[in-house]
């Protein structure tokens, strides 16, 4: 006769079941984390948006920053694309 302890032994379905769980787990760590990075790319951006105000052209404010041109260009560009979609949302309201 065969007894199986089920303290021990977890059933396929089981286990199926606790690996969804770890999996859906990290990813909605891996998305909270990202939402996060998301942020603080757009406040990064902001402040960049704001330093070449500051420094007068992007090139000044590349040297000021210690920033490559191309970023702080990148950084514009979120700028845009983040006014661009805030438009759009009160566009369609």
């Amino acid at each position: 006769m065969f007894v199986q302890n089920s303290d021990k032994t977890l059933s396929r379905k089981q286990r199926l079941q606790e690996k969804q769980r770890r999996q859906l787990a990290v990813v909605d760590t891996v998305d909270k984390a990202e939402a996060k990075v998301r942020k603080a790319e757009v406040e990064l951006a902001g402040a960049v948006a704001e330093a070449v105000q500051v420094f007068g052209d992007e090139q000044s404010a590349s040297e000021g920053l210690d920033m490559p041109v191309e970023a702080v260009r990148r950084f514009l560009g979120m700028m845009q694309n983040e006014a661009a979609g805030a438009g759009d949302v009160a566009g369609a309201s």
